[in-house]
Formats: structure tokens, sequence, C-alpha cells
């Protein structure tokens, strides 16, 4: 630890240019220029990764270069930092910032030799040349504020898929769930499907690929649909598309001021139309990769208004399913379960 502490401060003393990064704030972006940055970022955190500082050195700032002082030094840097973080074994979250003529990467993710969770984050100018670079330890990110930590689910919820599943984000704190720092999905779940330990078979570049693909979906509760979207192309694995964070998705009307959403459905898949009355269990469209997502899996959650975006998360309490084989009569999954309802 002590080393990693050593080799992360380096970097910040070392690249001085992005010293301002601090300061930015996030600003509303446009979808073309969002996804410009993401790509830049993207590249550069695969060439940092990867090794490829000889790929980094030419597109970064004259700037850059003289606080680096020499290739050699970033090469020096990256075989440093490798040894002391290990490999990028896991993905947690990406944004874009931007302050006037300077586009923001920030990329946190987990690594094979530490616990921490690492920000890595790349700074961009107007002519899309590298203008700063870190890698640091992640600032942990505190659970939006709730007035519901301690409500319970009034519907009688049920898994909305058949067979097993796997938590991939579920629970309370952030490193269950990094959906908590977020109002409206404090209590969400993304649910996939693994078999050997692996979302997918065969090329992970093929959505048809990954074992949740097209499986059914289904209402966890008796309802009344409120929103469906079902027209939204299906993203290649890796691809996103932020500007539709839920992507093709369905919100229902559970009563008691609770609703639920379940997004990311496939294109063209959903079976349901605004105001039409469903009943526990009934299908309502296929597992997809809409949206905002990077492979495909089912995002669920409860809220207390009728839209996507708007009210607040609410806990959800599923009924009588397993957990990693235990039965559980009434409980929220956690990140790590593999679930399934119990079929009598």
């Amino acid at each position: 630890m002590r080393n990693h502490l050593s080799v992360c401060d380096r970097v910040v003393v070392l690249l001085c240019a992005i010293m301002f990064v601090q300061a930015v704030h996030a600003d509303s972006n446009e979808t073309g220029d969002q996804n410009a940055v993401l790509t830049l970022g993207r590249a550069c955190a695969n060439d940092f990764h990867n090794g490829h500082t000889d790929a980094l050195w030419p597109r970064m700032s004259k700037e850059m270069q003289q606080a680096l002082g020499s290739a050699a030094a970033l090469k020096q840097f990256r075989e440093q930092t490798g040894a002391s973080l290990g490999e990028e074994t896991e993905l947690v979250h990406e944004h874009d910032m931007r302050k006037q003529d300077y586009r923001v990467y920030s990329r946190i993710a987990r690594y094979s030799k530490t616990p921490s969770h690492i920000e890595l984050a790349c700074v961009f100018d107007s002519k899309d040349q590298i203008a700063g670079f870190f890698i640091k330890p992640a600032h942990a990110q505190e659970p939006a504020p709730t007035a519901y930590l301690d409500y319970q689910t009034k519907a009688k919820l049920q898994l909305p898929f058949t067979g097993e599943w796997y938590a991939f984000w579920g629970g309370r704190t952030a490193e269950q769930n990094y959906h908590v720092i977020n109002r409206g999905q404090r209590f969400a779940y993304d649910l996939l499907v693994l078999r050997d330990g692996s979302s997918y078979r065969g090329d992970a570049s093929k959505k048809e690929n990954y074992y949740c693909w097209n499986q059914p979906i289904l209402a966890p509760a008796a309802g009344t649909v409120t929103e469906v979207v079902t027209e939204l192309p299906d993203n290649e694995p890796g691809q996103t598309d932020p500007a539709h964070a839920a992507g093709n998705h369905v919100m229902l009307d559970l009563g008691n001021q609770e609703y639920a959403l379940l997004a990311h459905l496939q294109h063209g898949s959903v079976q349901v139309k605004v105001g039409d009355k469903v009943s526990s269990g009934q299908l309502l469209g296929r597992c997809g990769n809409s949206g905002n997502t990077s492979e495909p899996h089912l995002h669920f959650h409860l809220q207390n208004a009728a839209h996507f975006g708007e009210g607040d998360g609410l806990p959800a309490f599923f009924n009588n399913y397993l957990a990693d084989g235990n039965k559980v009569a009434r409980g929220e999954p956690l990140r790590g379960q593999k679930i399934a309802p119990i079929t009598n």
C-alpha cells in the first residue's frame, strides 16, 4: 500500500499541468461532444493500460511533455504504476466533464493489486491534445441522502425473470452498488446471467453471445404501465448511449406511490403499451443492451414518481426467492449473489 500511495502521489506532483482539474465542474454537454470525449478518454486509458506510451507521447501537449521531461519518463511511470496497481479488472464508472475549452474524461475502476477504487483521468484541450493526466485513489462517494432507509415495499414483488441471475450491483453501500449516489436510483439493481464465472460465451463483442440476451423480462407485480420506450437500437458491447440512459424500458405503477422501472430492454421486444394493466409474471419484453449500458443486463429499481428521472428511489424487497441457494422469504439481493425465483 505504501508503494501504491507513493506512485499516485508522484502523478499529482509530476503532471502539474492538470492541477486545475480539481476546480472543474460538470457542465451540461451536447450528446455528440460527450461521445467524443468518451471515445478520446477510452483510447487514452487503453493505451496507458496496455503500455502503449509511444502512442500517448505525441498526443500530449507541449506543456505536458515539458512536465514529464521525456517519453522515457512516461514509459517508466507506466511501468511503476503497473507494478503497483496491477491490471484493471473492473470498470466501476466513467463520465465526462467540461470547463471552458477543456474536456475531462474520468474513469473509476478496480485493479488487481489494490482493494481501493482508482481514478484515471485524461484532460483534452481544444485541439484534442492531452493537456493533463492523473491516476490516483478515487475519493469515496457518499450515498445520496434519502428519507426511505426504513421503508418497506408495499407491492408483493417477485424477481422479474426466470432461472438463476447474478446481482452485479445491489445493496446500500457504494462498494455494493454504484447507484447509491443517485437520488432516483438509490436502491437500484443491475442483474445479468453468469455461467462458469462469465457473462458471455465466445466473442465478447457480439451482444447475442451474452447469456442474459433475449431472456424474458417479467412484471414483478400487478400494475399499470405508465411509460414505454421500445424503438431504440441495441448497442454492441463496449458501446453506450448516454443520451438515453434507460434505453428501451417499461415503467409500472404498482399502487401506493410505488413505480417499477425495468430498463435496457431489447429493441422492439416490449409487449405492453401505456395504460395496459399487467399481472405479476406477465411478459413485458426481453433483456437487451439499449441505452447507457456497455453489455446486456437488466436494470431494476423502484421510485415514488411515475416517470424515469423523477422522484426518489425506494427500497425493493423481493419475496420468495433463492440467494446463493438459500431460501429468502423477503429480502434485498446483494452484489455478488446468485438469485432465482422459487417456483412451486
